[in-house]
């Protein structure tokens, strides 16, 4: 999606009280001049990678960067022939401990740049140091499935960000858009509704089981 694209979007995306309410807090926080280290979770398919574009484009130019979770998925090397491949996409499936050591980096904001990883679904890997966080970028915000989970690591993730927002989408949408996005990338259809409703449908129960640890619930869609 390109910025052309998500500026309209980004502009219909925070007329709602609720998403008003929620952008006024985080302006706030960001007056204070600290860097802040926002999560936006959520069940696959629910449009976590929109609405962070949508609030990055929000905000002042220049002042907020999206880094994801999904740049710490395990490589194809890695999960090829092996009981993780059909399960990719579940918590064991991301390295987590990287994840945790960047967030780290970043809330420590002591260097003139950190580099990230970004998933590029083109060719279904991770590819290391695509996205670039310059010190002076006040809001650096994370979007992945898992930042709300239970587990000693995911926890010390959690402490790392300022806040957690959760992005609630009626599944039935969830689903077609999971559908969809797995036949661009080159499954048949018959395929891709497997996959949303198998793999794709547990982990978005685990999930949603985490929800009411977030700090805000943001309707979307």
């Amino acid at each position: 999606m390109t910025v052309r694209d998500v500026r309209p979007l980004a502009v219909r995306a925070f007329e709602s009280p609720d998403t008003q309410q929620a952008l006024a807090g985080l302006r706030s926080r960001l007056a204070t001049g600290s860097r802040v280290l926002l999560g936006v979770a959520g069940a696959p398919g629910s449009g976590k990678s929109t609405f962070s574009a949508c609030l990055a484009e929000a905000l002042s130019p220049g002042s907020a960067l999206v880094v994801p979770m999904d740049g710490f998925h395990l490589g194809n090397a890695i999960v090829d022939g092996t009981p993780l491949k059909q399960r990719k996409g579940a918590p064991d499936t991301f390295d987590v401990g990287g994840y945790l050591s960047l967030l780290r980096r970043l809330a420590q904001r002591d260097e003139e740049v950190v580099y990230a990883p970004d998933f590029r679904r083109s060719i279904d890997e991770p590819v290391a140091a695509s996205i670039a966080v310059p010190a002076d970028v006040p809001l650096v915000i994370t979007e992945g499935n898992y930042l709300l989970a239970d587990g000693p690591q995911w926890q010390q993730v959690r402490s790392q960000l300022d806040e957690v927002w959760f992005v609630d989408t009626p599944r039935e949408l969830r689903l077609t858009r999971l559908v969809e996005r797995h036949m661009l990338f080159g499954m048949g259809r018959p395929a891709a509704e497997a996959w949303a409703t198998g793999s794709d449908e547990a982990n978005a129960r685990l999930i949603e089981a985490t929800r009411h640890r977030a700090d805000r619930i943001i309707r979307w869609g």
